[in-house]
C-alpha cells in the first residue's frame, strides 16, 4: 500500500504563513513494497495545476498568489506499480507587500541613554469595540526588541522572543496571529516590547541601541465580518503606553523580572506616538524557525545550601523555569541559574562572566504561576531563594527553534549513547533562532565557526531547513564589500579583530559554504546554492587575495597572514595558550583555502557553471601541493607535527600519493597514541580526526581515540557527568573543579557548546555506516565500521523521501544487519566480509561471517 507520509510547504506541514510568490511544496511517501518509485505526481489547486517526478522544492505554478489568502493545494501520486494516494495541505499569503496601514509606535517620554544594559520594557495597549460579528481575524505584527502579544490577558500564540533575530538593517520578520476565536466584541489587546537584541544589551562587550534608540511596535489587527465587510486597526496614536507594566526588567544575559502586584489599571498610560526608525529593513513573513517550548524537564534532587535551594534538573539546557508558588502579597521569589556546582554544593556563576542569569517574581497573595517569556538561560541548576520548598513547585522549559528532530543513533555502549545525548541536547541548547555559540554566559552569539564544522551533524538530527535559510539569509546580507564575513552572524557591532578592517577568517568564515553545502547534502535542493553562490565566490576571491598577498612562488598559496587576525587551532588542547592556537593558522587557513575551493568547484559543476569549477579545482590543487611542498618533507611528515597539521590534509585529500597519504596517517596515529589517546586538535581538526584515520587504514586507533575517557576525549566529559558537550575538553578535572587558568580567553569555559559535537558525524556515516552519495539521501551506502568492542549500532534519519535506516548487530563470527530504504531512493550495502549489493526501497536483511583477526 502506497502512502504519503510528510507533506509540506516551505518545509512546514503546517501554519505556514508566506510572503514567497512561488512557494515550494515536498512530499515523501511510504510503501509496502520493494523497489517502489514515484512514476508521477500531480500538484494542483485553485486554477493550477502541474505533473512532475520530483520530490523535493517543487515550486508554485499557479495564479498570481493574492495577500492575506488561504489556499489549498492537493497532492495526488502513483507509484512504479500503478498504486496511487493522495494528501491535501493548506497555506496562508501573508502581506504579499501590501502597505502598512499602523505605524511605528513607541513611548516620546522615553529617552533610553544607559549604556550596557537594556531598556525597561514598554507595554502598550489599545482597547477595542467590535459592534459586528466576526467571520476571521488575524494579527501581523513586528516589533524593534522582542514582544509578548496578550488578548484580554491571555497569551497570543506560543512563540518566544518575536520577531526573532535577524539582521535588523536588512530584514525584519512578522508573525501572523489568527484570533478569531479569541475575541469577545469588547477586548484589550496588550504588547510588552522588551529590548532584545535590537535595542538591548548584547554581545559580551554588552553593546546596546544597535539597531534603535528605544523599542518600538508595529501591528496590525485585521478583521472580516460575517457581513461581508472588513476592517484594520492598526497601532497608531490612540494606543497607550506605559513603563510601569508587570515585567520591570528584561535581558537576555541578565534575565527577568516580573512584579505580579502592579496594577495596569494604577500604571502611568499615555498615548504611543509614531517612531521613525532609523534602519530600514525589508519586512517579511516569519521565515525561520521560530523558538518555542519543547520538553518540560523535572528536578532530579533539591538541597539547601545557605540561603539557597539548589535544584538539579538533571540536563543541561537553554531555557527557563517555570514554577506554581504559594506565595504573599510582595514576597520575592529569585531564581538564580548555572551550569554547575562549586565543591560545597553551592551555585557556580563564575563562568557567566556579567551575565546575571536571574529570574524575580514579587507574588500577590495565593497560588500563582510563572515563567519568564522575554530571556532565556543556560543551566543545569537552579538557585531558588525567597520560598520555603514546601511552597513552590518547579519546573523547566526547554526553548529552542522548532526544528524537527529527524535522525537518531544508539549503539552497545551506553557512553556513546550519552555522547549522542550530548550532541543532541547541545544542538538543541544552541539553537535559539540563530546558531549561537553558548547559551549560558554573556555571549550567545551567531558565532560561524561553530555551525561551520557541525553543520553536517546538525542535519543528520534535526531539519534545518527553514532554520538554516533564514540564517544564511543574514550571511549573505552581512558579508563585507572585502568579501569576508562576520565572524558571528548578526555581528550586532561586534566584529574580529576589533582593531582591523574587514578580513576573511579561515574556518570561521568558510560557512557560508560548508553550511548550505551540509544543506544540499542532507536536503537535495540547489536552491540554495545558487542563492549563495556570488557570496561563496566574493569569500573564496578574499581568501586568495589574503593568502596571495605580498608572496611569491608557492607561497602565494600559503595563507599566512598575522596570526592575531586567525582563530587558528582553537581550543587545542595540547597546546595551552590561545596565542599558541592561533600560532598553528597558516595550517588550518591553507587547509581552508583547499577546502573551501574544491566545494566552491563541485557547486559550480552542480550549478552548470563548467568553467568556475575548472578554475577553482586547478587552484584548489595548487594550493594542496604547496602545503605539501612547504609544510612536510615530501614523505608524508609534518615539518613541525601536531594532530590538526596531519588531519586536515589527510581529510581533505591533499598528499598526491597513496604512499605519502598512509605514511601520513601513520604519523597522526604515532601523535595519538603518544598522547595516549587523547584528542589534541582544536575546533578544524576534531571534525574530521577520526575521519583521518579510519579511512586511512588506522580504524583501531580511530576507536581507541572514540573510546578513550582519560581526559581530553568525547567520554572523559561523559565520565565527568556532562549532559551536554563542553567548550574546553578540560572543563572540569577529576573532583569536578574547573582547571582553567590565565589563557587568554577571559574565563572562556561553558559546558553548552555543541561544535567539538560534530564527532557525531563519524558515529552516522563510519560507526552505523549510513552516508549518502546523492544529495538529498537519493542514494546512500551503508558500510559499517566495526572495531570498538561495539556488537550493534543502529541510526536512522528521515531524508525528503522518507526513512532510512540501519541496524547491525554482531555475535560472535556472525554479522547481521537490517536496511531501511525509502521509496524513490537506492542503497547500496557493503558487508564487511566485501560482498555488496544494490538495494531498492523496503526492508532488506543480509549476513555474513567475519573472520577474526
Amino acid at each position: 500500500m502506497l502512502s504519503v507520509s510528510k507533506f509540506t510547504v516551505e518545509h512546514l506541514k503546517q501554519g505556514c504563513v508566506t510572503d514567497r510568490r512561488r512557494p515550494r511544496f515536498s512530499f515523501a511517501l511510504e510503501s509496502d513494497g520493494e523497489n517502489v518509485t514515484l512514476k508521477r505526481a500531480v500538484l494542483s489547486g485553485e486554477g493550477w495545476r502541474v505533473e512532475t517526478d520530483r520530490q523535493i522544492n517543487i515550486p508554485y505554478q499557479g495564479p498570481e498568489l493574492r495577500p492575506f489568502t488561504s489556499y489549498s493545494v492537493h497532492l495526488q501520486v502513483e507509484d512504479s506499480r500503478g498504486e496511487q494516494a493522495e494528501a491535501e495541505l493548506t497555506f496562508e499569503t501573508g502581506r504579499m507587500e501590501t502597505a502598512w496601514t499602523g505605524k511605528w509606535i513607541s513611548d516620546p517620554t522615553y529617552s533610553f541613554t544607559e549604556k550596557k544594559v537594556s531598556p525597561v520594557p514598554l507595554t502598550f495597549r489599545r482597547q477595542l469595540r467590535l459592534e459586528k460579528e466576526v467571520a476571521s481575524a488575524h494579527i501581523y505584527a513586528t516589533a524593534l526588541g522582542i514582544y509578548d502579544l496578550y488578548l484580554n490577558g491571555n497569551r497570543v500564540g506560543n512563540r518566544y522572543f518575536a520577531p526573532g533575530f535577524t539582521s535588523y538593517q536588512h530584514q525584519l520578520q512578522y508573525q501572523s496571529y489568527d484570533v478569531t476565536n479569541l475575541l469577545t466584541g469588547a477586548d484589550t489587546l496588550t504588547a510588552v516590547v522588551a529590548g532584545g537584541w535590537a535595542v538591548g544589551s548584547f554581545v559580551f562587550t554588552r553593546i546596546n541601541r544597535h539597531d534603535g534608540d528605544r523599542q518600538a511596535l508595529l501591528l496590525e489587527l485585521r478583521v472580516s465580518y460575517t457581513d461581508g465587510t472588513s476592517e484594520v486597526i492598526g497601532t497608531d496614536e490612540q494606543w497607550q503606553v506605559t513603563r510601569q507594566g508587570n515585567v520591570t526588567m528584561a535581558d537576555l544575559y541578565d534575565g527577568e523580572t516580573y512584579d505580579a502586584t502592579v496594577d495596569l489599571e494604577q500604571s502611568d498610560w499615555h498615548n504611543a506616538a509614531p517612531e521613525t526608525l532609523r534602519i530600514s529593513p525589508e519586512i517579511v513573513a516569519e521565515y525561520g524557525a521560530p523558538v518555542i517550548a519543547h520538553e518540560v524537564l523535572r528536578p532530579l534532587s533539591c538541597q539547601r545550601v545557605g540561603s539557597e535551594l539548589i535544584y538539579d534538573f538533571g540536563q543541561n539546557f537553554a531555557g527557563v523555569v517555570r514554577f506554581t508558588v504559594r506565595g504573599k502579597a510582595g514576597q520575592t521569589v529569585t531564581v538564580r541559574h548555572g551550569e554547575i556546582l562549586n565543591p560545597d554544593g553551592s551555585l557556580n556563576t563564575t563562568f557567566l562572566r556579567t551575565a546575571k542569569a536571574t529570574t524575580t517574581y514579587t507574588c500577590v497573595d495565593g497560588e500563582q504561576t510563572f515563567s519568564p517569556t522575554l530571556s532565556y538561560m543556560g543551566f543545569r541548576y537552579a538557585g531558588v531563594s525567597g520560598v520555603e520548598e514546601k511552597d513552590i513547585d518547579l519546573t523547566a522549559l526547554a526553548l529552542y527553534s522548532d526544528v524537527e528532530r529527524i535522525g537518531d543513533f544508539s549503539c552497545s555502549n551506553h557512553m556513546v549513547n550519552q555522547l549522542q545525548s550530548n550532541i543532541t541536547w547541545g544542538a538543541r541548547s544552541n539553537f535559539v533562532d540563530i546558531p549561537t555559540d553558548c547559551p549560558q554566559r554573556d555571549e550567545r552569539m551567531g558565532w560561524t565557526g561553530d555551525i561551520a564544522v557541525f553543520s553536517p551533524t546538525a542535519c543528520f538530527n534535526f531539519d534545518m531547513s527553514r532554520f538554516l535559510e533564514k540564517w544564511l539569509r543574514d550571511v549573505k546580507s552581512e558579508q563585507y564589500s572585502s568579501g569576508g564575513i562576520p565572524n558571528t552572524v548578526p555581528s550586532q557591532g561586534y566584529g574580529f579583530p576589533a582593531t582591523m578592517p574587514p578580513i576573511a577568517v579561515d574556518w570561521w568564515d568558510d560557512a557560508c559554504i560548508l553550511v548550505p553545502w551540509a544543506e544540499y547534502q542532507a536536503r537535495g535542493d540547489k536552491e540554495l546554492l545558487e542563492e549563495m553562490y556570488p557570496t561563496m565566490q566574493r569569500y573564496v576571491k578574499a581568501c586568495q587575495f589574503w593568502a596571495g598577498l605580498l608572496s611569491f612562488g608557492k607561497n602565494r598559496y600559503i595563507w599566512d597572514t598575522p596570526a592575531v587576525l586567525h582563530f587558528g587551532d582553537w581550543v587545542a588542547p595540547d597546546v595551552p595558550q590561545m596565542a599558541q592556537w592561533q600560532g598553528r593558522a597558516k595550517w588550518t587557513a591553507t587547509a581552508s583555502l583547499r577546502n573551501t575551493t574544491a566545494l566552491l568547484s563541485k557547486i559550480a559543476a552542480i550549478l552548470g557553471k563548467s568553467a568556475d569549477a575548472m578554475e577553482y579545482q586547478a587552484y584548489s590543487d595548487k594550493v594542496a601541493d604547496a602545503y605539501i611542498d612547504l609544510f612536510t618533507d615530501g614523505q608524508g611528515k609534518l615539518k613541525n607535527e601536531f594532530q590538526t597539521g596531519y588531519v586536515l590534509p589527510l581529510y581533505l585529500d591533499m598528499f598526491p600519493d597513496g604512499e605519502s597519504k598512509r605514511k601520513a596517517a601513520e604519523h597522526l596515529a604515532k601523535l595519538a597514541a603518544q598522547r595516549d589517546y587523547c584528542i589534541g586538535t582544536g575546533f578544524p581538526g576534531t571534525p574530521y580526526i577520526l575521519f583521518a584515520l579510519a579511512d586511512n587504514g588506522q580504524a583501531e586507533t580511530a576507536y581507541k581515540m572514540l573510546m578513550n575517557t582519560k581526559c581530553p576525549s568525547w567520554l572523559y566529559e561523559v565520565k565527568s557527568g556532562a549532559t551536554t558537550i563542553w567548550e574546553r575538553w578540560d572543563g572540569l578535572d577529576e573532583n569536578g573543579v574547573c582547571p582553567i587558568g590565565d589563557d587568554g580567553t577571559d574565563l572562556m569555559i561553558s559546558y553548552n557548546h555543541y561544535a567539538s559535537g560534530a564527532v557525531g558525524d563519524f558515529l552516522y556515516r563510519r560507526v552505523a555506516g549510513m552516508e549518502s552519495t546523492q544529495p538529498g539521501w537519493k542514494s546512500f551506502r551503508v558500510k559499517p565500521l566495526l572495531g570498538g568492542g561495539l556488537t550493534f549500532a543502529k541510526a536512522s534519519v528521515s531524508t525528503p523521501y522518507g526513512e532510512a535506516a540501519v541496524h547491525w548487530q554482531r555475535e560472535g563470527e556472525r554479522f547481521e544487519i537490517q536496511v531501511s530504504v525509502p521509496v524513490g531512493a537506492t542503497c547500496v550495502l557493503e558487508m564487511p566480509d566485501g560482498t555488496t549489493a544494490t538495494l531498492g526501497s523496503g526492508r532488506h536483511q543480509s549476513h555474513c561471517t567475519i573472520h577474526q583477526a
